[in-house]
């Protein structure tokens, strides 16, 4: 008589709460956001990811959101988040791929140009009291963010002029740092100036909605009415200040993505993830930024 092997039984894991282990100081050094940050975003997205069921030991809103956001803070592979949160790798990939592209839809509520007159007066004073460069309402610039080959036909498409693949990011930030506006959809060797020239930011500027603003840009961007960029050769000393209050004011973009991309390591160490994931991941980065 043979007898049939018993089948083995399902183990459920409890998910940790780090909202309980962790101090405040501990928690941002992990998530990259502080605890209340986390609330608002249960308040904000919570009732599109909260389990139908408390079956199989359902995960809640506010685990799935900080999955997410461990995933945002490490890049790491998902079967470390899974360790970290005693939840199997393959839960870990289906919460990111749910969360992820839901705070990436917070994007209109958090990331924006200045809306009315009195906004825009206020980004202009803060840019002219760098080094007295008027009329600015923003730097804009492009960074590359890492990806593995997305394979098939197009896949050069995606490698840089430093021979990776990626996406080339255009971003626009204000004196303090903050993200007005991101295009995250071009592959890597798109260049800057088709990026702006097609996005909706520029039809906005064309169509007269910020007048009298400038964008301080490269010289991979094109000269235009509301684009300056540095003069190549200057020939006397007020475009040598010029020059120099340009550098000055637009450095603000660099040291924006230096700070993004060291708070949210992933987007310096890459992604291995699909494209809808990888895009909405740096999107949802921003909105957290």
């Amino acid at each position: 008589m043979v007898l049939a092997a018993l089948p083995t039984p399902r183990v459920f894991h409890v998910p940790k709460d780090p909202m309980e282990q962790y101090t405040d100081t501990e928690f941002q050094l992990r998530y990259r956001v502080r605890k209340h940050t986390v609330m608002r975003l249960c308040y904000l997205i919570g009732n599109y990811i909260t389990p139908e069921t408390h079956r199989n030991q359902s995960i809640s809103a506010l685990n799935q959101i900080l999955i997410a956001l461990r995933f945002l803070a490490t890049g790491a592979f998902q079967i470390l988040l899974g360790d970290d949160m005693n939840v199997h790798k393959s839960t870990i990939c289906r919460i990111i791929q749910k969360v992820i592209p839901r705070i990436a839809a917070l994007s209109n509520e958090f990331i924006y140009m200045p809306r009315n007159t009195l906004e825009i007066a206020e980004t202009k004073r803060d840019f002219n009291s760098i080094a007295g460069f008027p009329s600015v309402i923003g730097c804009i610039d492009g960074t590359h963010i890492k990806i593995q080959s997305p394979g098939g036909e197009n896949a050069e498409r995606y490698r840089n002029r430093k021979s990776y693949f990626s996406y080339n990011v255009q971003v626009v930030c204000n004196k303090n740092l903050r993200i007005m506006d991101i295009v995250a959809r071009w592959p890597g060797s798109t260049h800057d100036r088709r990026i702006f020239n097609a996005s909706a930011l520029h039809l906005r500027f064309m169509q007269g909605e910020f007048s009298n603003c400038f964008l301080l840009a490269d010289n991979a961007y094109q000269q235009k009415k509301f684009i300056l960029t540095p003069i190549l050769n200057p020939q006397d000393v007020a475009q040598v200040r010029y020059n120099a209050a340009h550098v000055k004011t637009r450095n603000c973009i660099e040291r924006c993505f230096g700070v993004f991309k060291r708070r949210f390591p992933v987007l310096a160490l890459g992604f291995r993830t699909k494209t809808e994931t990888t895009l909405a991941a740096i999107v949802a980065a921003a909105v957290l930024h």
